[in-house]
């Protein structure tokens, strides 16, 4: 197809696809979802952590859910790191090696009614993305990469709903294999989050090389914990907690030998958490750890565990810890859960967002309901999804002004950026930086090479939404409060026609050559732009 930069006007008597704009503040019906979807039967959960991979599968009742299958693989992710910071080959081979086995387990489970997450390891590595891609081809499904704060956020909401309702404060604490997350909230509202840089394996790789326990080492292992807590402890302390709770299977390993070993009962003390430490002192390496509830893959990474966890008890002041049987997998199910009953947490985090960088409400709307008639007119040709495709175009609708708040020059770009850099609740990686490209490309040059970088079909899904977005925000350039005329589109392949009332565009020099800029512009997009009168 050839693409042309001038934008031809033709002048017919057409009057399919036209539709008028509604002056209503109301948020579209299609932009939204006014009724809850209906809740599958089964939800399933996959947490690639970095010491094991999780799998766990539920059967959902009236709302609720019960575990049918878990499936736990000790990959020990962060233990095969090399020294340039990429996962090495055979790490890389055990880790899809499991995730072929849980592809199987999968393979019957719509792609919807699935969460799978990377954690601190899948954050940092070099080579992620590469080993990201190979890892979603042996699974069958797509890998999201969350946040530390968001990891944090999951925890928090599996701790809250596995636990007793009650109106204290609590501090959870989570011990994974590369990173120890810190919460506080009350009942099923975090209110302060941290992912801080130290875990299980890390520590015991670091520490306790090949097994080896010593003084010094326990020493050393603790003082770099402290090193770790003490960031954030002055603030913790002020938030004035009542009770703590611990998840993770470190935690749950090192309650479950305090319980056997009558160090300790009903969670972890403070006492017997310090016979823990005396019985590491008196050892020299982990074959010599005489404790029950310990196997021997638990126990290459229970003295980083257990220092990290001590250190917790000195720099946080915690005397008793109760232990969760929810964390990551049971917040992934809880979340999953509410996108089916149109809770979606995302929702709240964009107007949140909006709110924060002062985006013009009235704007919005205008745009919105321009994009919604867009989006309706050409969803069919287009391939566009009613629900999953519409809910992105409009929450990029809700941010596309908020880099204004920073600086009217090039503002496309600071919205981006602050989209694809805040911690966003409920957003992976991925999809925050899938947002933060549909507001970059709303406006001026069309960002051809972000857009390529885009896994296939989701590309040409990503055009076709900004194409949408661009033309609702150039509909509405001048904020002028009057409705817009009755407005066509029609969408065949890669040409767009839009469709106007006679004599519009003569009376609006100014959006005409809007339009005809936009014509240009679009060229980058593969797109043809034809502008009709009817």
């Amino acid at each position: 197809m050839t693409v042309t930069g001038s934008m031809n006007v033709v002048h017919s008597i057409n009057t399919n696809n036209v539709t008028g704009y509604s002056t209503s503040m109301q948020r579209p019906q299609s932009m939204q979802q006014s009724q809850p979807i209906a809740v599958p039967q089964t939800l399933a959960a996959v947490d690639l952590g970095s010491n094991s991979f999780h799998l766990m599968v539920c059967r959902v009742q009236n709302t609720q859910w019960v575990v049918v299958d878990r499936l736990r693989e000790p990959v020990r992710l962060a233990a095969g790191i090399d020294p340039d910071n990429n996962l090495s080959h055979a790490a890389q081979g055990r880790a899809l090696a499991c995730l072929t086995r849980f592809g199987q387990r999968l393979a019957q489970i719509p792609p919807n009614c699935i969460r799978v997450v990377g954690t601190n390891t899948l954050r940092s590595v070099r080579n992620a993305s590469q080993f990201i891609k190979a890892a979603e081809a042996v699974l069958g499904h797509r890998i999201e990469i969350i946040s530390g704060v968001e990891e944090a956020r999951l925890i928090y909401q599996g701790v809250a709903h596995s636990s007793a309702a009650d109106k204290h404060r609590r501090l959870v604490i989570d011990i994974g294999g590369s990173s120890t997350e810190l919460i506080v909230g009350e009942n099923y509202h975090p209110l302060h989050m941290e992912s801080l840089h130290i875990g299980c394996v890390s520590l015991s790789t670091q520490f306790f090389a090949e097994g080896r326990i010593s003084n010094k080492a326990i020493k050393s292992a603790e003082l770099s914990a402290l090193q770790e807590f003490e960031l954030v402890v002055a603030h913790y302390k002020r938030l004035k907690w009542q009770t703590c709770i611990g998840a993770s299977g470190t935690i749950r390993v090192i309650d479950r030998i305090l319980s056997a070993t009558g160090w300790s009962k009903q969670g972890i003390s403070r006492e017997g958490l310090k016979l823990l430490v005396n019985h590491l002192r008196e050892r020299n390496h982990i074959s010599e750890l005489n404790l029950p509830e310990l196997d021997a893959e638990r126990a290459a990474v229970l003295p980083g565990g257990v220092m990290i966890l001590a250190a917790a008890f000195k720099a946080l002041d915690i005397d008793h810890l109760r232990v969760s049987e929810g964390a990551l997998r049971e917040g992934l199910i809880h979340d999953l859960l509410g996108r089916f009953q149109h809770e979606d947490v995302r929702a709240s985090s964009v107007n949140a967002l909006a709110d924060r960088y002062h985006a013009d409400r009235e704007q919005i709307q205008r745009v919105t309901h321009t994009a919604q008639d867009c989006f309706t007119q050409v969803a069919a040709d287009w391939n566009l999804e009613s629900d999953h495709d519409a809910q992105w175009l409009y929450w990029a609708v809700s941010l596309h002004e908020i880099g204004l708040d920073i600086s009217h020059s090039h503002y496309q770009k600071h919205g981006a950026y602050v989209i694809e850099h805040t911690d966003l609740a409920g957003f992976s990686r991925q999809e925050q930086q899938y947002l933060a490209l549909l507001v970059l490309a709303h406006r001026r040059k069309f960002p051809d090479k972000n857009f390529r970088e885009l896994p296939q079909p989701q590309e040409k899904t990503a055009r076709r939404l900004a194409v949408l977005l661009r033309l609702a925000v150039l509909l509405h350039r001048s904020r002028n409060t009057e409705p817009l005329p009755k407005i066509g589109l029609h969408a065949k392949g890669k040409t767009l026609t839009v469709r106007f009332p006679p004599q519009w565009l003569a009376n609006h020099p100014l959006t005409e050559a809007d339009l005809q800029q936009e014509a240009h512009y679009l060229q980058d997009a593969d797109i043809t732009l034809s502008v009709e009168e009817i």
